[in-house]
């Protein structure tokens, strides 16, 4: 995106605006003493804090900040229409979900008039989270800010205990919604891999890593940095599917110091 054209479709937002505004601030991969300092002190003094959820859930972002909200705050549970109901890519599917980020751009966009809103968002916003599609409907109509934040993919390798990559590495992040036949071609390119959206697409994730000849190096993290992580190998995974909040990961092997210290 242009940045001249970005910064004057937000002087254009902000000018006679009466104060309020939409922020999305990144929590990180989900523990809270992993979260910035700044989305911290938004999230502690914010009246109005939205987040996604499924219906019925208290929802991933909610429960990060549990214990951080104020006295009296205003709650607005987005609760996503369709989560795996219909299949990923269906004519239907989308119109569902466009009409819900419609929906709840225009009810923030509304309530930013004249009040501040935090919205939560797991992981950094602009790397495969909700908000980007709430941030391409309000930017122009009122003030957004972006807060980043550590991925959830950083805190995964990290629960490996070793680098991601080395040297000349190159790391390729996939989405487990791609086929089995782009998964594996980009599999056998990469140098270091992580694969998003595991979830239900882990047997056909497995399927492309063993086409690739990369298996063997796979790991799984379930829950990254949470109550409940599991760090394993995917060899050893015997269920079928993994939660929604689980990465697949092989780690780069390239250009080291040719002598490490001991």
């Amino acid at each position: 995106m242009d940045i001249g054209a970005g910064a004057v479709a937000m002087a254009k937002a902000t000018a006679g605006h009466n104060g309020g505004r939409v922020i999305c601030t990144g929590l990180g991969p989900g523990d809270p003493d992993l979260m910035s300092i700044r989305s911290d002190r938004l999230i502690r003094g914010a009246r109005h804090v939205a987040y996604f959820r499924k219906p019925g859930r208290q929802g991933q972002a909610r429960r990060i900040v549990e214990g951080m909200l104020a006295e009296g705050v205003v709650e607005h549970a987005m609760e996503y229409p369709v989560t795996t109901e219909i299949p990923f890519g269906e004519p239907e599917y989308n119109r569902l979900l466009a009409e819900f980020y419609d929906d709840w751009a225009n009810r923030l966009a509304e309530l930013a008039v004249s009040e501040e809103v935090v919205v939560l968002c797991e992981g950094d916003p602009f790397f495969y989270g909700s908000f980007m599609h709430l941030y391409t409907r309000l930017r122009g109509r009122v003030p957004v800010e972006v807060v980043p934040g550590i991925t959830g993919m950083s805190g995964c390798w990290t629960a490996t205990e070793m680098p991601i990559t080395w040297g000349d590495d190159v790391l390729s992040v996939l989405p487990g919604t791609l086929s089995e036949d782009d998964l594996a071609d980009q599999m056998q390119m990469a140098d270091a891999l992580v694969v998003m959206k595991t979830g239900r697409n882990l047997p056909k994730i497995r399927r492309a890593l063993e086409r690739a000849g990369r298996l063997a190096d796979a790991w799984l993290v379930e829950r990254g940095t949470m109550p409940g992580q599991r760090v394993l190998p995917l060899v050893e995974m015997t269920e079928g599917d993994a939660p929604y909040f689980a990465i697949v990961l092989v780690h780069g092997q390239g250009r080291r110091p040719e002598f490490e210290p001991e």
